[in-house]
């Protein structure tokens, strides 16, 4: 039965298609423009209560409040990539107290977290729908568990929505699961999520009562106005928030867009008014106005007839003020300029090529053939780039049909000739610098929303430029971490505790020392670094390490291993340690796929500070706009019982570039993570420096 029921929508939709050829898609001839796919009330493209097969353009990204009277919603809805969406929300339950104990939680009502996914099986055409699966609240503890395929096409301004869902989209059981007719594994779903959630239960998909609903969203005359209706699977009776009085399987519900907002009023159930905003933007658009010096003209010939009319302080000056270049060596012949230092303004490698090749193209005689760039952090040389001299001339002042500037140079790892040369002067001495931090934690059960906020003070001596001794104080300026009822959780672990006790390290003390270390590190072989460190490395733990990593130039791939032998800092004296030790420490393996653009996967596998053995997966997209997009997960040998609420170790992170807050360029990056429960499993040492992050610039993933 349910297939024919879907097997009639397709063919109603298909014909209403049919004879269209010439306007699928496009809308023209209805004298309206489309606004894009809009949002349901749980986040996530869809009608009002149910979810469509629809995407979103790739990169955009939408923050959303919606209101259901009994439920409020945050979420957040990402388009990763054009065949994924993913949606993280946070759920306020008005008729539930967060627990029955007030000295716990107080009054505040219950909150609950989720993460819902939906990928793109085939893409809409001529004849055929858009075919989508969903998977929603996967990750938690299951307040809307549920599976869903969906059909969607476009008939004109109507989108027709048809879909067959299971768990909490498929409570009225409308229809009987076709998966139950293939086996009878699947005509009974487990009750309730399994151990302390924030696993996935695949036991539980697609399995139980389904349920038919869908409906059509109509994009009206009036371009900012979007008019939904649907007919939704889900009766109620089974609520996180009770049982709700349903009288009508029917929703009714407007969307209005009016610049990056969009507004949203529905009438759920045939007795509930509910209303929404949502703010877009897509992460590969984002961008700031630059006041940047223009790039430089080239003239016909340089001025400069000989390599000895140089005036090389001059060009110095130059490369740092137009091009974001600190030279602290250089090599000069003839025939061949090599300069050694740091970009510390143009994350766009070609960019800062581009501005250093104009500027030495000016300042050169024509009898150097090459120019050499040597990329350095302190004075460890990275990578070079070759740029040959009159190619890059002839392409900078377009005497080519098609100007290629990047095809006249190479980037390669260091070669003999290049570091025999390089004399590093002025490396040595004190240096300093100041950061903001914003740490913040969600759904805590003394408030919702809990911060702290302040400035790191860094600083440290640097002996050769590959040795140096630094250090970094914490201020805290503001916060609320005083609401904290309590500062260790009393859950039974069976696992030593190294980090549910992080309550102690961030409250109580407005400075702290968070670590104080003496590091070096250096090129050891080709394509290999090194480095050893020792001290107090993170706010919690102290102790020695090393790090290998191989890391050829422009590489899709890295991999290395670090070693670490630490010792739990104390949190009521800086200087002082606990007892606990522990020998931690990772193999590790960086790929950026060639299947997935602009992604990197991570892999370390080694053991943790609790002395677990496992992997964690670390999978990150990066947009146009430099932003970075990642969530990781650590699997361990320690179990869900054993490891406690959350079941393992997950999170996201979004890294920001500074430069997109700024009217000049510069590098640096800011990230802000969320996590939505930490454990003791799965937990690594939070080194102070990693060799995969200073030597970014050999194969760079984050710029």
């Amino acid at each position: 039965m349910p297939i024919k029921w879907l097997i009639a929508a397709y063919v109603f939709t298909c014909t209403l298609a049919y004879g269209q050829e010439d306007n699928y898609n496009n809308i023209d001839e209805w004298n309206i423009s489309p606004v894009g796919s809009s949002l349901m009330v749980h986040g996530g493209t869809g009608l009002i209560q149910t979810p469509t097969s629809r995407m979103l353009a790739e990169g955009d990204l939408r923050v959303s409040y919606t209101d259901n009277d009994e439920y409020r919603f945050w979420s957040a809805t990402l388009q990763l990539f054009p065949w994924m969406q993913a949606t993280v929300r946070y759920t306020d339950t008005r008729t539930r107290l967060y627990s029955p104990y007030p000295g716990f939680s107080g009054d505040q009502t219950l909150k609950d977290k989720g993460i819902d996914a939906k990928f793109r099986l085939f893409k809409e055409s001529y004849y055929m729908p858009e075919l989508s699966v969903g998977f929603r609240d996967f990750g938690g503890t299951g307040f809307f568990e549920s599976e869903f395929i969906g059909l969607s096409k476009q008939v004109g301004p109507v989108n027709v929505h048809v879909n067959m869902g299971w768990g909490y989209l498929g409570t009225s059981g409308n229809v009987s699961n076709p998966f139950c007719d293939a086996s009878d594994s699947f005509c009974d779903r487990p009750g309730g999520f399994t151990g302390n959630g924030g696993k996935i239960d695949y036991q539980r998909f697609f399995k139980g009562s389904a349920s038919l609903f869908g409906g059509i969203e109509y994009q009206t005359p009036w371009e900012p106005l979007r008019l939904k209706v649907e007919y939704e699977g889900n009766n109620y009776v089974n609520d996180r928030a009770g049982a709700l009085e349903q009288d009508s399987n029917w929703n009714f519900g407007a969307a209005y867009r009016w610049n990056n907002f969009d507004f949203s009023v529905n009438y759920q159930r045939g007795n509930t008014i509910g209303f929404g905003i949502n703010y877009n933007f897509n992460l590969h658009k984002l961008s700031q106005l630059k006041f940047d010096k223009p790039k430089r003209e080239l003239a016909a010939k340089s001025n400069v007839s000989s390599i000895d009319d140089v005036n090389l302080a001059r060009m110095n000056l130059y490369l740092y003020t137009e091009a974001g270049f600190i030279t602290t060596s250089s090599d000069i012949t003839d025939e061949q300029v090599t300069l050694y230092g740091q970009q510390i303004s143009y994350r766009d490698n070609d960019e800062a090529i581009d501005r250093m090749g104009r500027i030495m193209a000016s300042e050169l005689p024509e009898s150097v053939k090459d120019y050499k760039v040597v990329n350095t952090n302190g004075s460890v040389p990275i990578v070079e780039t070759v740029v040959d001299a009159s190619e890059f001339k002839r392409q900078a002042r377009y005497e080519t049909t098609e100007p290629n500037l990047k095809g006249s140079y190479k980037r390669q790892d260091l070669q003999a000739e290049t570091l025999a040369s390089y004399d590093p002067v002025n490396t040595s001495g004190f240096f300093t610098g100041i950061e903001t931090f914003w740490i913040q934690t969600f759904g805590n059960p003394e408030d919702f929303y809990l911060y702290q906020a302040g400035v790191l003070l860094n600083g440290g001596y640097s002996f050769n430029g590959k040795t140096s001794v630094a250090g970094t104080l914490k201020v805290n300026l503001f916060e609320n971490f005083d609401k904290f009822n309590f500062t260790q959780d009393q859950a039974n672990s069976t696992l030593p505790r190294v980090r549910t006790n992080v309550r102690e390290y961030v409250s109580d003390r407005n400075i702290t020392m968070e670590n104080l270390y003496l590091h070096w590190n250096d090129r050891v072989a080709p394509n290999l670094y090194a480095q050893v460190y020792g001290g107090y490395l993170e706010a919690m733990y102290g102790g020695v390490g090393g790090e290998l990593l191989y890391r050829p130039v422009d590489s899709s791939i890295a991999f290395g291993f670090d070693i670490n032998y630490v010792q739990q800092r104390s949190y009521e004296n800086d200087f002082e340690f606990f007892d606990y030790k522990v020998l931690t420490g990772h193999a590790n393996i960086y790929w950026k796929p060639s299947f997935l653009p602009d992604t990197q996967v991570t892999f370390n596998i080694g053991q943790y500070l609790a002395k677990d053995k496992g992997v964690t997966v670390d999978l990150a997209k990066r947009f146009d706009s430099g932003i970075v997009v990642g969530a990781f997960a650590s699997f361990t040998n320690v179990s869900a019982d054993e490891y406690g609420e959350g079941s393992f170790t997950k999170g996201f992170y979004l890294s920001i570039p500074f430069d997109l807050f700024s009217l000049k360029s510069s590098k640096g990056r800011g990230q802000l993570p969320w996590i939505p429960i930490a454990r003791d499993g799965g937990q690594p040492l939070i080194r102070p420096i990693t060799l995969y992050n200073t030597t970014e610039e050999r194969s760079p993933f984050s710029r």
